[in-house]
């Protein structure tokens, strides 16, 4: 550099670029700047002094967890979420406007009637009368009609998944910590889209009957190569991954 602070262009001297002692560090550059960017650095590194400073005041007794205010650590990082996708949702809605249909005819019923897709799988425990039992004893004749035990498988379904944290009171927090528990979950979700696909058995290219079968089969094995799965990978559980907040006994 020239004593006018010119660069020079001779070859002699530096030149524009900084020596390596002088180049500034990340935390100096972020440091430097202001606005959205200076916030979140502020935000993290207040987040991991407090963090830190909080794991060496604690005993880390079983299950100690450590916890931030809710202003400005959860706050600022739920807003900024929030942001990100409301911002999305705009962006979609004025690039890809839904397409209007042609106006309902009342005085017409549609030939394939579905619920929206988030209730597929209720729509799907109502065709369930194949397994509406016959009774001899009524003449060959079901107890309840097919609609209404669909009625009621729902309700066993609701039922279910309400008392499952009631059975499950274990403190774990990993799959691979109770794989029992996990391999019910993923039976669970599994089932959750066979019978979706089961109510919109008309408009999937496969046999009815073996669409029905692979229903409730395809769930129970789902499970079993989880629970298999989860088991296999206890043994070699890191439970040191836990003690950033709070510690783990070992299994017995």
């Amino acid at each position: 550099m020239s004593d006018d602070n010119q660069p020079m262009t001779d070859g002699s001297g530096t030149g524009i670029v900084a020596p390596d002692d002088e180049v500034p560090t990340w935390r100096e550059r972020k440091e430097r700047t202001q606005g959205l960017s200076r916030l979140t650095y502020e935000y993290f590194e207040r987040a991991r002094r407090e963090d830190q400073d909080l794991r060496m005041e604690s005993d880390y007794v079983e299950r100690d967890v450590l916890a931030f205010p809710t202003w400005p650590h959860e706050m600022i990082r739920n807003l900024a979420l929030t942001s990100f996708f409301v911002g999305m949702i705009i962006f979609l809605s004025a690039t890809l406007p839904p397409h209007i249909g042609p106006p309902a005819d009342p005085s017409t019923t549609p030939a394939i009637i579905l619920p929206d897709w988030y209730l597929y799988w209720s729509f799907g425990l109502l065709k369930l009368g194949p397994l509406n039992p016959e009774l001899s004893i009524l003449g060959g004749d079901k107890l309840v009609s097919d609609r209404t035990y669909g009625v009621l498988a729902n309700v066993v379904v609701v039922g279910f998944i309400s008392i499952v944290p009631f059975l499950n009171k274990g403190s774990a927090r990993r799959p691979v910590e109770q794989p029992f528990w996990a391999a019910v979950g993923v039976m669970g979700v599994v089932f959750a889209f066979t019978i979706s696909a089961l109510s919109v058995k008309n408009l999937l290219p496969m046999d009815s009957h073996l669409l029905f079968d692979l229903t409730f089969l395809i769930p129970p094995i789902a499970g079993l190569i989880a629970y298999a799965v989860f088991k296999s990978m206890q043994e070699g559980y890191m439970y040191s991954l836990n003690r950033r907040y709070y510690r783990l006994r070992p299994p017995k």
